[in-house]
Order: structure tokens, then C-alpha cells, then sequence
């Protein structure tokens, strides 16, 4: 199997290899919905750690041992992630965890990962706003994204906006987040809709839509409901008049599902696709196909999990040994990779990666086509509100709707 340049052991690095030439092995836990529902997101999630952890261990291992995988299956049961979580901590002693794709199962995770004092990784894209110490997601927040696509959109259609989301955290704080974006370039929100994840019949949203004639829509239905809504939108000849936008379309592959009529021309904005061109990423598809089929395009969850899991390897290295503290604090030094997305930073004050943000439209192959790349974008609401190195108790999940 090809490996990729993970790290290159210097003299000291050596040194370390001999000091910890006894130590007992590294473990990491892996929780994520390997079955049930969600497993569209939880098996890229386990592949990327498991090809992560192999690539290292090509490489060498993690101070001359290497790293073992302690795996769990969630099934898409969010009490399966507590009763996990407390297994491999318990049980597994495990040295770090990766874990989670909804913001509950984060949620559920974050409080018995603090009493444990061990590095907690959610490499998914959300709402935003977790902070504490023990913390690190790797990927994107809402305002990283929204950010950029509402401006973006703004030029490309108009200053009409109507937002489809759900009726959770997800959704809800997403949608202030358009609101802002609207009033400071001086758009507005035509209307709104909140819906609740088991709708299917979309016909009202669309009335609706039809009535405020927005210039385009921002849509964040989840999953299947994503797919009904864009093929219910396309059938309904609304697509010629009114452009759509996301941030979490293509998460789960759905321009695989949907129609290539439904699909054409929706615009995405993730950290990461698999169109994304250099040669990190290259070499990463590469790595990818040598241990499995591609049968849809990468995520941007499989990147996210991917970078965790050597931004976590790369502060085991500097620490010169798996200790939680020693590791947190090389966490917080400013650590940067070469991903597959491009240069990432993880950010030491908010525990989250400053990291390319793309703006890229659906084509009528199933796949994406980038538009705009926008370099290096910061996590600046995370970093605004949440400073662990000044205060390093603070523990909390701040909402700009509380703000």
C-alpha cells in the first residue's frame, strides 16, 4: 500500500523512540454510526480513521509503537454513544477519542470526556460554538461557512433569500446566521420555514416560496428530506427562476441519490471535495482506492476524521508521549497540516481548524464542479467567544442566539 509523508524523524525524534521503547501501546477509540441510518456518514467516518492510523503505522507508528484502534459501533443510537464512550475510557483505556456526527452525540460525549481529562475529537460539520478544553473539532462551523456562501450568492443571484431548514439546533442557528449575513450586505429575508426531520409532502414550503419570490433559497434539510425537497423543488420548474444553496448538501453524497435534473446547478459549500486539486489530495484518493472501492465521492467528513486523526498524531509526537496533558498543550501550540483540503491550522484558543472553505455547483453526474476557493477562512465566532488558553475552565456551547 502507498503511505503518505506522515512525519519525518529527526534526532530527537529518535531519541524519543528509544525513551518509549517500553511504553505500553497507544489506543484511540473509534465511535460512529457504523449501521442504522446515519451509517451513509459513519462508515466513511471509520475508513478514514482506520486508513489514517494504517498510514501511520506504515510510517513508523507514534514514538516507534504504534497506535491501535479500539472501534465501537453506535448503530445510530445516540445512547450507544454514552455507553461507549464510558466502555472505552473505562475499559479500553483508551488515549483519545474520535467520535460522533450529530451535535447530540457530541453533547452526549463532551461531559464524560472532561471528567476523563482525554483529547475529544468531532470531525463533523455543525452549528457551532463547543468549548472546552478537552474539545477539538476539525470540522467546519456554520458561520465558517455561511460566511462566505451568503455573500457569494448574494452576487450571483440577488438580495432575496428565503431559508428551508430544520427545526433544530442545526437549522435554527444556521438560520440566524443568514439573517446576519443578509442585513450586513444589505439583503433580506424573505421568509422562512422550519421543518421537522419527518416531513416528506414539501408542497406547503414550495407554496410558500413561490408566494415570497426570493432570488434564491438556502436549503438544510437533512438526508433523505434533502433529496425529496430538491426533487420536489425541481418538479414544481422552480429551478429556472430560483437558485439553491447549502452548506450541507453533498455531506452524505445526496447528489448521488438525487435526479441529475434536481441536481444540476445546486450549490454546495463544504471544506472538502473530492475535486478539490493538489496533490495531498491526490495522493490521498490514491491511499483511499488501494483499501477501498470508491462507489460515490469522498466526504468532507472522511477528510475531517482524517485530519483529526493526524493533527492528534502530530501533537503525540511533539508532547513525546500519548499523556493528555502534554498532548493538549501541543494541541494548543498552533499546529498546522498539509491536507487533502488544503493547509489546515488548528486554532489554539477555540480548539477549532482555520481551513479552506468551497463554494462548488452540482453537476449532471452525480458529482460537484468548484467554483471559488476561499483560503484559509478562520473560525471566527468560535475564536471571538471562546479563548481556552486565557481561560482554560471555561466550559460551554455558546449559540448566537442566546448572544
Amino acid at each position: 500500500m502507498k503511505t503518505l509523508p506522515f512525519l519525518r524523524y529527526g534526532i530527537a525524534a529518535i531519541a524519543l523512540m528509544a525513551a518509549h521503547a517500553t511504553q505500553a501501546e497507544t489506543r484511540i477509540g473509534a465511535i460512529f454510526d457504523v449501521t442504522g441510518p446515519l451509517n451513509i456518514y459513519g462508515i466513511e467516518q471509520q475508513r478514514a480513521l482506520e486508513l489514517a492510523v494504517d498510514n501511520i503505522n506504515e510510517n513508523g507508528g507514534l514514538l516507534g509503537e504504534p497506535v491501535k484502534v479500539v472501534s465501537y459501533d453506535a448503530q445510530s443510537e445516540l445512547s450507544k454513544y454514552t455507553q461507549f464512550t464510558h466502555t472505552a475510557i473505562l475499559r479500553d483505556k483508551v488515549d483519545a477519542l474520535f467520535a460522533g456526527l450529530t451535535s447530540s452525540s457530541r453533547e452526549a460525549i463532551r461531559p464524560i470526556i472532561r471528567k476523563a481529562d482525554i483529547p475529544y475529537f468531532y470531525a463533523s460539520l455543525y452549528e457551532g460554538g463547543a468549548c472546552d478544553k478537552q474539545t477539538f473539532v476539525t470540522g467546519t462551523s456554520a458561520s465558517q461557512q455561511l460566511s462566505v456562501l451568503i455573500e457569494w450568492a448574494v452576487k450571483e443571484y440577488g438580495k432575496r433569500i428565503y431559508i428551508m431548514a430544520p427545526d433544530y439546533n442545526f437549522g435554527t442557528i444556521s438560520a440566524h446566521w443568514v439573517h446576519e449575513y443578509a442585513r450586513s450586505l444589505g439583503a433580506q429575508v424573505v421568509g422562512q420555514d422550519f421543518l421537522a426531520l419527518t416531513v416528506t409532502d414539501f408542497t406547503p414550503t414550495i407554496q410558500k416560496i413561490q408566494a415570497s419570490k426570493p432570488d434564491f433559497v438556502v436549503a438544510l434539510p437533512v438526508g433523505s428530506n434533502q433529496t425529496g425537497f430538491l426533487e420536489q423543488f425541481s418538479a414544481a420548474g422552480l429551478k429556472d427562476s430560483i437558485g439553491i444553496v447549502s452548506s450541507n448538501y453533498g455531506s452524505g453524497n445526496q447528489q448521488v441519490v438525487v435526479s441529475p435534473r434536481a441536481g444540476d446547478g445546486i450549490i454546495s459549500n463544504q471544506g472538502y471535495y473530492m475535486a478539490v486539486d493538489n496533490p495531498t489530495n491526490r495522493d490521498f484518493i490514491e491511499l483511499w482506492k488501494q483499501r477501498h472501492p470508491i462507489k460515490a465521492p469522498l466526504t468532507s467528513g472522511a477528510v475531517a476524521v482524517w485530519n483529526a486523526v493526524n493533527l492528534w498524531a502530530k501533537a503525540v509526537e511533539k508532547a513525546g508521549s500519548a499523556d493528555s496533558d502534554a498532548v493538549i498543550e501541543a494541541l494548543e501550540s498552533g499546529l498546522t497540516f498539509e491536507a487533502p483540503n488544503g493547509t489546515v491550522k488548528l486554532e489554539p484558543g477555540s480548539h477549532h481548524l482555520r481551513q479552506n472553505i468551497y463554494i462548488a455547483r452540482g453537476n449532471d453526474k452525480h458529482d460537484f464542479t468548484i467554483l471559488e476557493t476561499f483560503p484559509s477562512v478562520a473560525p471566527f465566532y468560535e475564536n471571538e467567544k471562546c479563548d481556552l488558553i486565557a481561560d482554560p475552565d471555561l466550559v460551554e456551547h455558546f449559540s448566537p442566539e442566546a448572544d
